[in-house]
């Protein structure tokens, strides 16, 4: 039988309690079983996963100190954390940090990393679950890597503007194939289990059953490195680093401009320079990571993952929600649907037409094998997600969530269905992305159990859900969706029930504005570059066609009927594309041909000089004027929201962080100018006067 990482510590007396003789220890405890080998387990005090902060780190040189003093046969280090080895960096502690006090951390963490490296014992790191940032920098300082079923590997400093700073720089590239090492540094990518064996960087990939005696044959030499072979070699010649170095930086500069993101760039020369030298590329790394922490980069994009961690601790109740049923397999119920199995849920899914069901169920299967489930994980997956053409599920179900069309008869049709059978206490919950609450609550079962859940598509992409509340949404209901969306691994911001919602009603004035551009001839490609070099993931006129240009229309015009003034004109060729059937995407072809499924944007284009403000100011007035309503509860939540749904340009902080930087009173003053020069649509909100 598999035993549980708990059952195999305890079995190991190493249970997860305090050990008393154990030195120095609110993290690290260690032991010595009967055979002669030591476990160093990692079990940080008062914390559901483990990170590597300084006092980690003092911790753990202290136990090597016992450890050098009476040598067992081999170290075992592991976590005692379920969820897995190790998270990485204390981030929080990181970002106070200045210049100095950075490099003499990191120079004191190489030093412990090299007496661990260098103890004459074998050294073994059992990873379960994730080692990722410094957690996988001290298992590259053993001497092996055991893999337990479902690990990962990754070095994602890349995506807080930083490179690894505790050596990684220096032993994944001596690991395995250099050019591999730095791609996934480079990258941020993380290696799952098998492809962490392919790599060399699992020596064995086992279940936790068969642990005791992986080990026994890494102390009885009977377990080998892979080698990196040539390529390993040949990168020690400074003239192959440099051939590299150069493609690596294009390759780059595609997607992380040089201006925008420092760190890929250091992360190059460095290996470039001093790939051949660990001592040189070691002093390297510390300099380098030292002096990219204090960049603006560095710091809004801490800021950006700190916010991250903010909504993921932002429900306070329990999830009590077991058992969802979702109305509507189409394509954002039916992912809605997979997602929510996918994270352990029972749903059932029901719609009149029995195809879009299968084809569900199919998309299912799919977005397992593009998150890296297994066969057993999948199969489980499958098992929860139900097609159900009845809607029995409707009567069980804690939520009920609606993902019909975007149309309030419909929405009224489906709602009056389900008066006498949804169970008392479950909660209906609308997809809705257009059409306010208010609106619709005539027609539901009842109005404080009611609420919006808006998922982005694709919902397997964007890790934000909009919880709306109408007048009467009651605090109870808010509470169980906020700790839902957090059991379904979803960010939630709380908005309220205003046209648009948030998201929405940021984004449309900067699409419509795109369009407008066009209008006046502009090429598309032009006004796509100028959002791209601003550092936004993908061009507005790209947006509107992976969105839908149907969608774009019909929340347009939602708005222009909703709000006190229009956002803009809607522009004729929107109409007409959405009237001769070309949608964008999903139809093969929009503003751009995607008839292969992968867009084909023409001619390289060269920006105006006035485009970006164009473009980006639009959609800071609106989040402006949101803030003034009171649409969502204040700068933090309306920052995370427009950078987790829709992607802005992480390293600004966010659209008000970005608004800060350059001043309120110098937007207000843009604003007035391109009101002048283009329209009433650029009136600055009062918002940029009353908090200047």
């Amino acid at each position: 039988m598999n035993m549980t990482l708990q059952e195999y510590l305890k079995s190991s007396e190493l249970e997860l309690g305090n050990t008393s003789d154990a030195p120095g220890g609110e993290h690290w405890r260690y032991n010595v079983s009967d055979d002669q080998i030591g476990w160093l387990v990692l079990n940080c005090k008062d914390a559901s996963v483990n990170t590597i902060s300084d006092t980690v780190l003092r911790e753990l040189e202290t136990h090597l100190e016992r450890i050098e003093a009476d040598m067992p046969r081999a170290l075992v280090l592991r976590s005692g954390k379920p969820a897995g080895f190790a998270a990485g960096a204390d981030i929080h502690a990181l970002a106070g940090m200045d210049a100095d006090d950075t490099g003499q951390l990191l120079r004191d963490g190489h030093a412990l990393l090299h007496r661990l490296a260098g103890l004459s014992c074998p050294t073994i790191a059992v990873v379960h679950g994730a080692a990722l940032g410094a957690g996988f920098e001290i298992a590259l300082a053993c001497d092996y890597r055991i893999a337990i079923e479902g690990a990962s590997f990754g070095l994602p400093e890349v995506r807080l503007g930083l490179h690894p700073g505790l050596g990684g720089t220096v032993r994944l590239p001596e690991l395995i194939d250099p050019l591999q090492a730095m791609q996934m540094m480079l990258t941020g990518k993380t290696a799952h289990t098998r492809r962490a064996k392919d790599l060399g960087i699992a020596d064995m990939v086992i279940e936790e059953r068969h642990l005791r005696n992986a080990i026994l044959a890494v102390v009885h030499g009977e377990v080998h490195h892979q080698t990196r072979g040539l390529m390993g070699k040949a990168f020690g010649l400074s003239a192959a680093r440099i051939l590299a170095a150069d493609r690596m930086r294009r390759e780059v500069q595609k997607k992380a401009p040089k201006e925008h993101y420092p760190a890929p760039y250091a992360l190059i020369d460095n290996w470039a320079e001093h790939g051949n030298d660990p001592d040189e590329m070691q002093k390297a790394e510390i300099a380098s990571f030292a002096g990219l922490l204090q960049t603006e980069t560095s710091k809004n994009l801490i800021r950006a993952f700190m916010l991250r961690q903010r909504l993921k601790q932002g429900a306070k109740a329990m999830d009590d929600i077991a058992r969802v049923h979702v109305i509507g397999a189409g394509v954002m119920g039916a992912e809605i649907a997979a997602w929510i199995a996918m994270q352990g849920k029972q749903v059932t899914v029901s719609d009149p037409d029995e195809s879009a069901l299968g084809k569900m169920i199919a998309q299912a299967a799919r977005l397992c094998k593009d998150t890296h489930k297994d066969n057993l994980q999948t199969r489980d997956t499958l098992d929860r997600l139900m097609p159900d053409p009845k809607g029995y599920g409707v009567r069980n179900a804690d939520l009920v969530i609606e993902a019909g069309p975007e149309n309030p008869e419909t929405k009224a049709s489906i709602f009056a269905d389900l008066d006498s059978r949804m169970k008392a206490g479950a909660i209906l919950a609308t997809n809705t992305s257009s059409l306010q609450l208010a609106g619709l609550t005539n027609h539901v079962p009842e109005k404080t159990r009611f609420a919006g859940l808006h998922f982005f598509n694709p919902v397997s992409k964007v890790p934000l859900v909009e919880l709306v509340s109408h007048d009467a949404t009651s605090a109870d209901t808010r509470a169980r969706l906020m700790a839902f969306c957090k059991g379904i691994d979803k960010l939630p911001v709380a908005v309220s029930d205003a046209p648009g919602f948030l998201v929405n009603r940021a984004l449309m004035p900067y699409l419509l504005e795109a369009l407008l551009l066009m209008d006046e001839g502009t090429s598309k490609t032009q006004i796509d570059r100028a959002a791209i070099d601003f550092g936004m993931p993908m061009g507005p006129v790209t947006l509107a066609d992976q969105v839908g240009l149907d969608i774009c229309l019909d929340v347009a015009e939602s708005l222009n009927t909703s709000l006190d003034s229009p956002v803009a004109d809607i522009p004729a060729l929107l109409r007409n594309k959405v009237a001769a059937g070309d949608l964008g995407r999903k139809t093969g072809r929009g503003f751009y041909d995607w008839s292969d499924g992968t867009l084909k944007p023409g001619e390289n284009a060269k920006t105006p000089p006035d485009l970006t403000d164009r473009l980006i100011l639009p959609m800071l007035n609106a989040c402006a004027e949101c803030l003034r309503k009171g649409v969502v509860g204040g700068v933090d939540d309306l920052d995370a929201a427009m950078i987790f749904a829709t992607g802005f340009a992480p390293f600004r902080g966010g659209p008000m962080t970005y608004a800060a930087a350059r001043g309120y009173d110098t937007i207000r003053q843009r604003l007035s100018d391109l009101e002048t020069a283009h329209g009433a649509r650029f009136a600055p909100d009062p918002y940029w006067t009353t908090h200047a």
